[in-house]
């Protein structure tokens, strides 16, 4: 303290520094949004399962509005939606629905979380194609991720090892598998874990003993999906909800909804919205009109309060 009273000029520029420095991190957490020349930037985190779409979104978004500047990273659902609890990001993509544990971090933050329903998707279950096994129950897939069965030939394939590809704990997929197949239970300790959907269906592509599970934005010739119950993941099964693993995909936003958020969501929800995210391999949501109008498809109510 001393050194700094014998040189004002060196204090008063450290302070100068570090108050600029402070009103730089508030501008950029203050739900995200960061302002630099007259440009916007939107900040979009979260399920890897969204990726495809916000990716594509966003691109023709940015095109049409060049004063957007937009980021977008898929970081899990889990962390995604912490990330807007805090006020880093704008917008948190999401593969499943806010968790009691979330909304109470939401609360004690001080912040509501507004649910928005983009698309509709399933967990698809995917082997390699190599692989002569086409159907299983959601019991066989069960007993499979606890490590009941070991060795392919236990399902009627082929006399090899069963190799496991899950998703790492904090993806919405991850959790939606663990609540509609595993019911809970513990996975099998010897599975291989992947942080994206990408990386399962690269996984399993590349080793003919691999099973996983994937949103339909990752399918390709690379690996084969299978029929769950006897019932194949197809558009028109996954739209009807007769699949098993069906699910709606989210974007979480504060409420209220920043003004470049809400234009973004709107330009989602509209026509061509709906286009890019039929391209990309997903469904539009329950109610969605495609017919032209733009739709809204924000959940009535607040999701920080419904859970």
């Amino acid at each position: 303290m001393e050194n700094y009273c014998k040189a004002p000029g060196r204090a008063l520029f450290l302070a100068v520094f570090v108050l600029g420095f402070c009103l730089m991190l508030v501008g950029f957490s203050s739900q995200g949004l960061w302002a630099k020349d007259g440009s916007t930037r939107l900040v979009i985190s979260g399920s890897t399962t969204v990726l495809p779409i916000t990716m594509a979104i966003s691109e023709k978004y940015q095109a049409l509005h060049p004063e957007i500047q937009i980021s977008v990273s898929g970081t899990g659902t889990g962390e995604g939606i912490k990330s807007l609890t805090d006020g880093v990001i704008d917008i948190a993509a999401a593969s499943r629905d806010v968790l009691p544990a979330e909304s109470k971090r939401a609360e004690k933050n001080g912040v509501v979380l507004i649910r928005h329903t983009i698309a509709l998707d399933s967990l698809a279950v995917i082997v390699n194609p190599d692989n002569s096994i086409g159907n299983l129950t959601l019991d066989q897939l069960e007993k499979i991720y606890v490590g009941e069965y070991h060795n392919w030939k236990e399902l009627g394939g082929a006399d090899r090892p069963i190799i496991a590809i899950n998703r790492d704990s904090s993806s919405g997929t991850f959790e939606m598998w663990l609540n509609l197949v595993l019911h809970g239970k513990h996975y099998r300790r010897d599975a291989q874990v992947q942080p994206s959907g990408g990386g399962v269906a690269y996984a399993v592509g590349g080793n003919r003993n691999a099973i996983g599970y994937v949103g339909l934005g990752f399918l390709s010739p690379r690996v084969k999906a299978i029929t769950v119950d006897g019932i194949s993941p197809s558009p028109e099964n996954v739209a009807q909800h007769l699949y098993p693993l069906t699910r709606e995909l989210y974007l979480f936003t504060v409420d209220p909804t920043p003004k470049a958020a809400e234009d973004f969501l709107d330009f989602i929800k509209s026509e061509r919205g709906l286009e890019i995210i039929s391209a990309e391999g997903f469904l539009p949501p329950p109610g969605a009109n495609t017919q032209g109008a733009s739709n809204n498809n924000t959940d009535s109510n607040r999701a920080a309060s419904s859970r």
